[in-house]
């Protein structure tokens, strides 16, 4: 796929995303993409750009679930909660299971709510989300950045090989830039100031809602 590049200054990026949302509030803007592409910065940056807006990693839905497998947690447990407007404090099964500390929690009456991670745009979550963004990033840089995360004890190697086995049969199978409202780089050539821009692919439509990559 030949993406057409463009920089793209971050509130604008808002705006484009407040626009997809349309007027439903909550909003669940599904961010995705693969391992180490980007994601957790874009998520960051968005969310301190869009009013209202907290971050889910499903990192924390899937940590000792399932790669893939937190897809009912999130509808389940999770949005009801969000979309009722109360604050949320929930200790998935494997957490009490488990004994990790803690609780994901999100603030109450949120505009926007981003999920964050690996297959944050799946087929079984896809019609919860009002705005699909996926992020784009040359294999060598996310290779690269993942042997990071494996040198400093972040996960071993043998847990590596094993999500990355999962993470791209998903992929291949899926397409999730298919689906895709937005496409971003989450590269680190073509970036100048990431602090108050990003890298979009101009022109990327979906079929649904008129969209086509040019």
């Amino acid at each position: 796929m030949i993406f057409n590049w463009q920089p793209l200054p971050l509130h604008r990026l808002a705006d484009r995303i407040e626009h997809l949302a349309g007027t439903a509030r909550p909003a669940v803007i599904g961010l995705n993409g693969h391992s180490s592409s980007g994601k957790t910065t874009l998520g960051r940056q968005l969310a301190a750009t869009l009013a209202g807006c907290a971050v889910l990693h499903t990192d924390d839905l899937a940590w000792h679930h399932g790669v893939f497998s937190w897809d009912r947690l999130l509808i389940d447990d999770v949005l009801p909660v969000v979309r009722s407007g109360r604050a949320l404090s929930y200790r998935p099964p494997a957490w009490r299971v488990r004994d990790r500390e803690g609780a994901i929690e999100l603030p109450p009456d949120l505009r926007y709510l981003i999920l964050e991670g690996v297959g944050a745009t799946q087929g079984s979550v896809r019609a919860e989300l009002a705005v699909a963004i996926w992020v784009e990033t040359d294999e060598p840089t996310r290779l690269a950045r993942d042997a990071e995360r494996v040198a400093a004890g972040e996960i071993s190697a043998a847990s590596y090989a094993g999500w990355m086995a999962e993470e791209n049969a998903y992929v291949t199978d899926q397409r999730p830039w298919d689906d895709a409202d937005l496409v971003i780089n989450g590269g680190d050539t073509m970036h100048g100031d990431r602090q108050d821009e990003v890298i979009i692919a101009e022109g990327w439509r979906t079929s649904g809602r008129d969209l086509v990559a040019d």
